[in-house]
């Protein structure tokens, strides 16, 4: 990737002259089976372009309350996008179908506002990097198609999803009108996501992207790096999922730990550290003197991601000093 960005075609993004973020946007674009896309330089500004390009002040987006866009974004949909949230309960990123059509709200009542998006996650962090069914998906689809209403899949991870499920990933993001990927997070570029959509969408979005100052000028050289991972990395990300569930097998047998997420289906493990005699601080602390980095959920509960600068041998060591420091 280092050398791809020495020898990048560079070009002006904002008048969508760089050669190299046009041939990324048209490489994802076809990947996932969406008319066109635009290079954003992170997750959150995507799915916030997504939402804006999307719905008006005031609307209503349905959303999981354990979501990224929820927890984890800053508010920014209801800041910058004016819209307000329905969080509905989920389990594992799934939100049950009749409590999403109950909540769903139209124009008829001049009371409430109306629903004008629905955001899924897939795969969902939160929940240990769960996979949502594809008929899930699907039924949603036909709920939101329905009532006239569009779906943003936050697919930062999506391409695990496709791996684990061993399925062309255009069969899950057929099931959104936009999609975000995210090129820095196991498909390893240094920073990027991309959003998709139709021309329509996408070039709202990029209008979007000015207004929050996300145009950039010589970007190339970054997207020279988003081309490598999507057209090289995808294919070993089951390499990550078999360490992910070496690592949740052996930490679920050292005294003092409970993986939550105990079906490991991609790249993340979610461990409680309630039964030990540490917290959340204290353990990431004493990992990270260790050479060991991993990151905190809440007081009791830190996450392990593998990727791939994680080999066997680091998971091993991850193992014998976790149980060093909780059995001895």
């Amino acid at each position: 990737m280092r050398e791809a960005i020495f020898h990048a075609e560079v070009g002006d993004d904002v008048y969508g002259e760089d050669p190299t973020i046009n041939q990324l946007e048209k490489l994802a674009a076809n990947k996932l089976g969406k008319e066109s896309g635009l290079f954003v330089t992170s997750g959150t500004q995507g799915n916030l372009l997504a939402v804006l390009s999307q719905t008006e002040r005031g609307d209503e987006v349905i959303i999981g309350e354990e979501s990224h866009i929820f927890y984890s974004e800053t508010g920014a949909i209801a800041s910058i996008a004016g819209v307000q949230t329905r969080a509905l309960e989920s389990v594992d990123g799934r939100i049950p179908i009749s409590k999403l059509i109950n909540s769903i709200r139209t124009t008829e009542d001049l009371h409430q506002p109306k629903t004008g998006l629905i955001c899924l996650e897939n795969t969902h962090a939160r929940s240990g990097g769960s996979i949502l069914p594809l008929h899930d998906m699907e039924e949603v689809y036909k709920v939101s198609n329905k009532h006239n209403i569009p779906i943003h899949l936050d697919g930062s991870r999506i391409f695990n999803a496709s791996t684990a499920l061993n399925i062309d990933v255009r069969q899950i993001s057929q099931y959104a009108n936009t999609v975000l990927i995210c090129l820095s997070k196991g498909l390893s570029a240094p920073m990027g996501s991309i959003l998709l959509g139709s021309k329509e969408t996408i070039l709202k979005a990029r209008r979007w992207r000015k207004a929050l100052g996300g145009g950039t000028r010589q970007v190339g050289i970054v997207g020279a790096a988003g081309k490598i991972a999507l057209e090289t990395m995808v294919e070993r990300l089951e390499d990550d999922h078999i360490l992910a569930k070496t690592l949740a097998e052996n930490l679920n047998h050292i005294p003092g730990l409970q993986v939550i997420n105990t079906k490991v289906e991609t790249n993340i493990v979610i461990v409680s550290l309630k039964n030990s005699a540490f917290n959340s601080k204290e353990m990431i602390n004493f990992l990270k003197n260790k050479g060991i980095l991993v990151s905190r959920i809440n007081e009791y509960t830190i996450r392990f991601v593998t990727h791939h600068e994680i080999s066997h041998e680091d998971i091993k060591r991850t193992i014998s000093t976790i149980k060093k420091l909780l059995v001895n």
